[in-house]
């Protein structure tokens, strides 16, 4: 028998394509409620602290600044109960003086009793105001911690009143108008609690953020340019104490807190007990040394610099004051800081993060 080997193709080497490089999958994209169309809402460009013009390392962080907590200690007790001894003591002096008035002539004791009464009412108008005020801070301080509890809740419940009370809080303020009619426009588009909540943020406080920016820029400005000319450092810190109170009235009054005598000394407790825990009182040799010490120092005089540090301290005093007064805390819009208001207050400062050298 004769073996027949079958015929095959002699191997050779062939070229193997190469497969096209794949498409990127996109993640898929809700598609846009028929409710929702028309209504643009605020982009991220208009945060008035998402682009800082300076960014340098050599900042310190800032931490948020947060309302001190209220306890029952013994100088309470004892500024309450000398405070009813005196309020007694002046309440017997009027009505013996009265009486005494009286014995004299009735026309003298009917002015003495109506001019007491007068300032009774005048008293009694001064303290309600002074509660409304602290009860309106306290209000604020409310819905932020509301909306920190509604973040995390599970349904959109809570976020839904938060909004509504964040809505009727800033009622009164023109420049949430739009924000407010955007948020009526959407209502029921979104479920999810954090995003209605940012939502919010976005369209209610943004214009806020950035009329407080300029607040806090020109309180600042007119710091720096009074203490880099004024002969005294009594006149200087006169002014600085001036201004501060000045601009911690003015942010809550921004954000809808409108606070009397009584809350404003309580605000101004806060942001400087805040300012001495986190040591931000002594920060002003650090920038000095880390932020005039580039080249800026040499160009200015020891008085400019100074005044510039006090621009910087005000602008400090200002964040904290907006963490204070703010109604949410910072979730969508970014939380500003000093480098914010640095290249305005130091222009010679070089702009920018700085190249490593290898």
């Amino acid at each position: 028998m004769n073996d027949k080997r079958p015929t095959g193709r002699r191997p050779a080497a062939f070229a193997i394509p190469e497969e096209p490089a794949a498409k990127p999958v996109r993640p898929a994209q809700r598609p846009p409620s028929r409710h929702s169309e028309g209504v643009i809402l605020t982009p991220d460009t208009d945060d008035p602290f998402a682009a800082t013009t300076v960014d340098l390392k050599t900042l310190p962080p800032v931490e948020e600044a947060r309302p001190r907590r209220r306890r029952i200690t013994l100088g309470r007790i004892v500024t309450t109960a000398f405070g009813i001894l005196l309020s007694l003591a002046i309440g017997l002096w009027i009505d013996s003086l009265i009486r005494d008035l009286f014995s004299r002539s009735d026309w003298l004791g009917y002015l003495a009793a109506g001019t007491a009464a007068i300032g009774a009412l005048a008293l009694l108008g001064v303290v309600l105001r002074e509660l409304f005020g602290l009860r309106r801070l306290a209000a604020v301080q409310d819905i932020k911690q509301e909306a920190s509890d509604a973040a995390a809740a599970a349904g959109p419940a809570p976020a839904r009143k938060v909004v509504a009370r964040l809505t009727h809080l800033l009622a009164a303020r023109p420049q949430t108008a739009r924000g407010r009619e955007r948020l009526r426009e959407t209502e029921g588009d979104i479920i999810d609690a954090p995003h209605l909540l940012d939502l919010a943020e976005r369209e209610l406080l943004a214009p806020l953020d950035r009329e407080a920016r300029a607040l806090i820029l020109a309180s600042a400005k007119r710091v720096s340019i009074v203490t880099a000319v004024s002969p005294r450092a009594l006149v200087d810190l006169a002014y600085v104490l001036y201004e501060c109170s000045r601009l911690i009235r003015a942010m809550a009054e921004l954000y809808g807190g409108r606070p009397g005598s009584l809350g404003l000394l309580r605000l101004m407790r806060d942001v400087i007990a805040h300012l001495a825990v986190t040591g931000s009182i002594a920060v002003g040799d650090s920038l000095v040394q880390q932020v005039l010490g580039h080249g800026l120092a040499s160009k200015l005089s020891a008085r400019l610099g100074e005044g510039v540090i006090n621009g910087l301290m005000t602008a400090r005093i200002g964040i904290a004051a907006m963490d204070l007064c703010r109604p949410m805390p910072f979730r969508a819009l970014k939380r500003p800081g000093i480098g914010d208001f640095l290249g305005d207050l130091s222009p010679g400062v070089p702009m920018g993060r700085e190249k490593e050298t290898p």
